[in-house]
């Protein structure tokens, strides 16, 4: 039986309560799968580039809080990618740049669903 793999693409943006639910659910999910033996890699797309600038970069006390449960998956091995494109339109590219975190592009410069999908991921769009 082929390893379990599940790419989390989050597209919600920072700036509504829903956004910070999806936001941490995100992380959340990511967690368990690892937690359970199961390969998560997380994207950050869309809207949802305000999250990773969030995450690596926190200035609110709830910012604080994913961004610890962000690097604790990260310490389990969770992988992530930004878009280069997305980042650029939702205003966080350079914040990013800053903070030394690589962005993504492979296609059109937005993180690649077919290569995730060749390499075996179920994709799952928050």
């Amino acid at each position: 039986m082929p390893e379990k793999k599940i790419a989390i693409i989050l597209q919600a943006g920072a700036g509504t309560h829903e956004g910070m639910a999806r936001a941490l659910h995100s992380l959340l999910y990511a967690k368990e799968l690892m937690e359970q033996g199961i390969t998560a890699r997380l994207i950050f797309d869309g809207a949802g580039s305000e999250w990773a600038a969030k995450l690596v970069q926190p200035e609110s006390p709830q910012e604080q809080g994913l961004a610890r449960l962000f690097q604790g998956i990260q310490a389990q091995g969770v992988a992530y990618e930004i878009c280069d494109y997305c980042s650029g339109a939702f205003q966080v590219k350079d914040r990013l740049k800053e903070a030394g975190v690589p962005l993504s592009g492979q296609y059109m410069n937005h993180p690649s669903i077919a290569g995730l999908v060749k390499d075996g991921f179920e994709v799952w769009i928050l």
